[in-house]
Formats: structure tokens, C-alpha cells, sequence
């Protein structure tokens, strides 16, 4: 079940410790339960990503291009244009739109060639609460494995998943017992950048109320920072 869950930004304030253990390599992890398709949520663009924009109607304006800090990109003619929280075909569509000034039916394409870092926390009943790199397609069940895996105080079959997708931040409920993980994790997702899985010590009845106070009081600095740009959009 996915709850919408809104303006959780501005209660983000307190740091928490990264792990200080090393962590387990991608090799060592367990498979995916899914792996990311076009049923998933489109992947939206962040600072440090890398894109490639080729303008077909002006080749010489055509360039690999990185999002700035600021989330913008610095383009010849039009300028800087933000970049972060937008698919590509969104970025694709607003560049058409910035370009048709300056050109005469300007046609062009943008593709990601790489990315910057890639972060999700995990906390609550693992062994190594913290931030950790994410490699692609790694599910809740995965990023518990790459945090030391479930403590025996775990309650595994309400692992809570807070996310953001167009704008919207939302609490999911997903369960990762080991009847649930023998029958393949049915519902679960690949996580995004900057997902916090959270594991509970025992059921939580409101969820809302409960998240409210979990990031207030255990998000790191840089999570908050992420769900506050994301929640207040500029052009």
C-alpha cells in the first residue's frame, strides 16, 4: 500500500551515522527480486548526471553536458535550463520548447550517459544502519543485505520504503520475510537514489505519524536537503 505523504522535507534536521563497517560488494549480494523495466517509475535526472544533447537542426550546438550542483544545465543559446527531477523526454520536451526560439523547428534528442552518485539509507533493525552506494537494480531486500542484514528484533513483514517520484513523496509498505522472498518479493521495486529503507522492530500502526517523527530525528543532512530541492521546484 503507497500513502501519499507531503511537505516530510521540512522535518528533516538531524544527521546519522554512516556505517562504519565495509560493506558487502554488489557480487556478493543477493539477487534482485526485480529488475528495473518500463513498468517502473521513469528515472529522473539529479546533479552529476551526464546527458547528451544532439540537436540535429544545429549539429554545432550538439554537446555532452553535466548537471550542475545548482541542478542546471549550461547550454549555448538559451542558457542554463534545470535539469534535475526531469525525466529525459520532460528535459527533451523543455529544451524543444527553449530551442524554437532561437531555431526553426528545432529537433533533437537527450540521452543519459552516466550518473552521479547513487544513495540510499537504510536503517532501523539492520546490522549496519546507514548511507550506502547503490548499485542498478537493487531492490529493499538487497539494500538490507548490503546494511549487515536483519537483526533477530526485525519485523520483516512491514519494511517501510520512503521515496519521491514526480514531485510526491510516498511511504510504502513492502514485506521481506522469508515466505515473501522464497515466492520472489511480489510488488517490490527497484529503489531510486536517495530511497531510505526502514526496518521496524515491531508493526506500525500509523505510518504517517510514525515517519514524521523517524526523519526528524535519524535522516541524514544531505537526504533532507535532496527531499527539500525536490519538493520545491524551480524553473
Amino acid at each position: 500500500m503507497r500513502v501519499a505523504f507531503a511537505c516530510i522535507a521540512l522535518l528533516f534536521t538531524a544527521p546519522a551515522a554512516i556505517a562504519q563497517d565495509t560493506p558487502p560488494v554488489a557480487s556478493e549480494l543477493p539477487q534482485p527480486a526485480m529488475v528495473y523495466s518500463e513498468q517502473s517509475p521513469a528515472y529522473r535526472l539529479f546533479p552529476g548526471d551526464e546527458v547528451e544533447i544532439t540537436i540535429y537542426s544545429a549539429p554545432e550546438l550538439s554537446r555532452n553536458a553535466t548537471i550542475g550542483p545548482d541542478g542546471r544545465l549550461a547550454l549555448p543559446l538559451i542558457g542554463a535550463v534545470r535539469a534535475a527531477d526531469l525525466t529525459a523526454e520532460e528535459l527533451h520536451d523543455i529544451l524543444v520548447s527553449a530551442y524554437a526560439a532561437h531555431l526553426r523547428m528545432p529537433e533533437l534528442t537527450v540521452t543519459p550517459r552516466s550518473y552521479g552518485s547513487r544513495q540510499v539509507f537504510v536503517g532501523g533493525e539492520v546490522a549496519r544502519p546507514g548511507i550506502y552506494d547503490m548499485p542498478a537494480n537493487m531492490d529493499a531486500f538487497q539494500a538490507v543485505a548490503l546494511a549487515g542484514g536483519f537483526l533477530p528484533s526485525a519485523h520483516r513483514r512491514d519494511v517501510l520504503i520512503l521515496s519521491r517520484a514526480s514531485g510526491a513523496t510516498t511511504v510504502s509498505e513492502i514485506d521481506l520475510s522469508m515466505r515473501a522472498v522464497r515466492s520472489g518479493l511480489p510488488g517490490a521495486q527497484a529503489l531510486q537514489r536517495y530511497d531510505v529503507v526502514y526496518v521496524p522492530r515491531s508493526r506500525i500502526s500509523q505510518v504517517n505519524l510514525f515517519m514524521q517523527q523517524y526523519v526528524r530525528d535519524a535522516l541524514p543532512v544531505q537526504f533532507s536537503f535532496y527531499y527539500d530541492l525536490r519538493g520545491n521546484r524551480t524553473n
